[in-house]
């Protein structure tokens, strides 16, 4: 049987802000995006379905139109996402051109000529036309082949922008690197999720200072759709076979696409064709194949037919048909095309379908950016459709299993995409230090009794999606790069943090944990190792805007999990109103208190409440087996920590003190003093 884990449920105001466009046919991010268009190197971090292929048409044609660029090159992952760049008939809703690309010219879709796609880019630079199509792939042979500087004074836009990284061994972040180096092409950079399932840095600390950076958040984007208006996410265990038991989570009269599990982990049977047939037959009696589209007809016990569409067949007649009929414009909008999805590998990234309610998932995914992207599925808006829902289906570990530790890793990345999720969704935290020179900020609603300049404050603005939060104590960044970070990349501070896998260990089942070893040890490790360009004050500026983003959303989702006091909490509130309860039930909203918070604590209710309690007790032995013990690393990170702490109280910390932090400190110190009197005898 599975167990449900209670969803985090994230509620929207649905209010049509993010679909409606402007005189020239731009959407709310498109307009934001746009305003930047004079920018050299321009990176666009928004969500699936949030319009970034006609965002940068508009760039690319102001590009070439009005600031003397010869020719735009966009870059795609894979062919089936080139389809996204066709021809635009912009004009037609206000714009001053169309976007137009030769047949020839859109490698996704042409052969490439006698000597290949490499040889058709050679021809496209050399030509007078404007605009080429092509994948990943192609343009990095492509520049092996010419050369650098064969691109110079260029468009090189780049699609799905995660799967660059600035590891040496990724040719394509290479590329980007000696283009920037070189300084001679303009860049457009875009991504749903600008971070990457290895925890690389997608680009180097010196070149993605060079970017500007728009951002729109999934909070403005789901707050502004006209029909979607909640978004589950929920993970679920289950015992035995997940084809025996799938219509416990699988409803029929949901839109779904499910995704089943690679034939390499262990909660695939190892036979997908089986899985499918099994899937088939619990659904129903399958009634044949539609002829014009390859979907299997599978009649429910209530007498309805369901379309299903089989991605998984190997037989490519078939597979391509079934794909061919999924991609058809003229059913893109026909609701009743097909009901449900079935794919291995197939329909994640850059796959639209409007009409997708429930993304569920067998198996952990191989990275949190496949999850992100595999729930950008779903989050589409679409008439008649109010709510949409991602699951992730998961074996529990098995006590006979040999893949017991496997089985732990893949319940701690799915907490771990759970909690990443829970930030990406939420609205956006601008954090600021409490001072006497606080006032409210215009545009913030303080809550029923206002601004109160003798506390610590929580204000929100609905339109842009946006907390403003006063914290006592908080060290505000100095540099330009620090408040950049602060302001646009907090989640990927945080995405490293909860893929770091001793973190989320103790932070779940270490019984003797001091938060403070996480929220400001492994936390300040993480920033440091990721911005060493800052100096310690800007370091510590990143750390605890990141802790106090990532608590907070914790803490508020504990409190509309609870569902409050007053029963029901409102309906687009729960998380504002959450965050708002939190502050005033503190006696005073400082930093400190936000670093004394375990960021695993409800994650770990939530497991308690749904694995069963042999299953649990089985996760805990695992990881207590290898329970760490302190490195001359961590006893430098809290030596340094110690050391603030004398400064602020005149004595260094005490190793029998009551307060376990305070304890903590004082083992790290004594620690290395240890150390260093075993070197000194030898």
């Amino acid at each position: 049987m599975t167990k449900g884990v209670p969803s985090v449920s994230v509620k929207y105001a649905a209010n049509g802000s993010s679909t409606k466009s402007n005189e020239l046919g731009m959407r709310a991010m498109q307009e934001r995006a746009y305003e930047k268009r004079g920018e050299q190197y321009l990176l666009i971090k928004s969500p699936p379905a949030s319009g970034k292929s006609r965002a940068l048409m508009f760039i690319a044609l102001d590009k070439l139109h009005n600031q003397g660029l010869r020719q735009a090159i966009v870059v795609v992952p894979e062919k089936s996402i080139g389809s996204s760049f066709n021809d635009e008939p912009l004009s037609k809703y206000g714009f001053w051109a169309d976007w137009e690309v030769k047949p020839q010219w859109n490698l996704c879709n042409a052969p490439g000529g006698d000597d290949g796609k490499v040889g058709a880019v050679g021809k496209f630079l050399a030509s007078d036309d404007k605009v080429l199509v092509c994948t990943h792939a192609t343009f990095r042979f492509a520049v092996d082949k010419f050369g650098i500087e064969a691109f110079d004074d260029r468009l090189i836009a780049v699609d799905e922008f995660h799967h660059v990284s600035a590891n040496p061994d990724n040719r394509l972040g290479t590329h980007l690197g000696a283009l920037v180096a070189r300084d001679k092409v303009h860049l457009v950079a875009m991504t749903g999720s600008y971070f990457r399932g290895d925890a690389e840095a997608v680009l180097s600390p010196e070149d993605e200072a060079r970017f500007d950076t728009v951002t729109y958040t999934y909070y403005e984007q789901l707050n502004g759709y006209k029909y979607l208006k909640t978004l589950d996410i929920g993970y679920f265990f289950y015992s035995g076979s997940y084809a025996d038991d799938i219509l416990n989570v699988l409803d029929p009269n949901e839109k779904t696409i499910l995704h089943i599990p690679n034939v390499n982990s262990r909660e695939s049977t190892k036979d997908k064709h089986r899985e499918v047939e099994h899937i088939i037959d619990a659904l129903g009696d399958w009634q044949g194949t539609d002829p014009a589209t390859g979907f299997q007809l599978v009649k429910t016990p209530e007498g309805r037919v369901l379309r299903i569409a089989d991605l998984v067949d190997d037989e490519p007649a078939k597979r391509d048909k079934v794909s061919a009929a999924l991609k058809d414009p003229a059913q893109k909008n026909n609701r009743d095309h097909v009901d449900i999805i079935i794919a291995l590998g197939m329909a994640k990234e850059g796959f639209d379908w409007i009409w997708c309610e429930h993304a569920l998932t067998v198996g952990y995914r191989a990275s949190l950016t496949e999850i992100v992207q595999i729930i950008g599925r779903a989050t589409r808006d679409a008439e008649g459709k109010a709510r949409a829902r991602f699951t992730n289906l998961i074996a529990e570990p098995d006590a006979a299993a040999e893949a017991v530790t496997e089985a732990v890793n893949d319940t701690l990345k799915a907490i771990a995409a759970s909690l990443l999720m829970e930030q990406v969704l939420a609205p956006r935290f601008n954090f600021t230090p409490k001072s006497p020179q606080s006032g409210p900020v215009e545009g913030f609603d303080y809550g029923e009794g206002g601004y109160d300049p003798a506390k610590e404050n929580v204000g929100f603005n609905e339109a842009s999606g946006q907390f403003q939060i006063e914290i006592k104590g908080l060290v505000a960044p100095k540099s330009k790069e620090a408040r950049r970070i602060c302001q646009e990349d907090l989640n990927e501070v945080i995405t490293a943090f909860v893929q770091d896998k001793t973190t989320i260990e103790r932070g779940l089942f270490d019984e003797e944990l001091v938060p403070e070893e996480l929220t400001q040890v492994r936390m300040g490790k993480i920033v440091a190792a990721r911005f060493p360009e800052l100096d310690t004050e800007d370091q510590e500026a990143v750390r605890q805007h990141a802790v106090a983003a990532l608590n907070l959303t914790q803490k508020a989702k504990e409190i509309a999990l609870a569902g409050g006091d007053d029963g029901e909490v409102s309906a687009n509130t729960a998380l504002i109103d959450g965050v708002r309860k939190f502050a005033m039930d503190v006696r005073e909203l400082d930093i400190d208190l936000i670093d004394r918070i375990n960021p695993f604590g409800e994650a770990y209710a939530i497991l308690a409440k749904t694995m069963s309690e042999e299953s649990l007790r089985q996760v805990a032995a695992v990881i207590t087996a290898k329970k760490v013990q302190l490195t001359p690393e961590e006893a430098r990170a809290l030596a340094k920590r110690a050391a603030a702490f004398k400064q602020e109280r005149g004595r260094l910390p005490s190793i029998t003190s009551a307060d376990p932090w305070e304890k903590k400190m004082a083992e790290g110190v004594a620690y290395l003093i240890r150390m260093k009197q075993e070197a000194a005898n030898g």
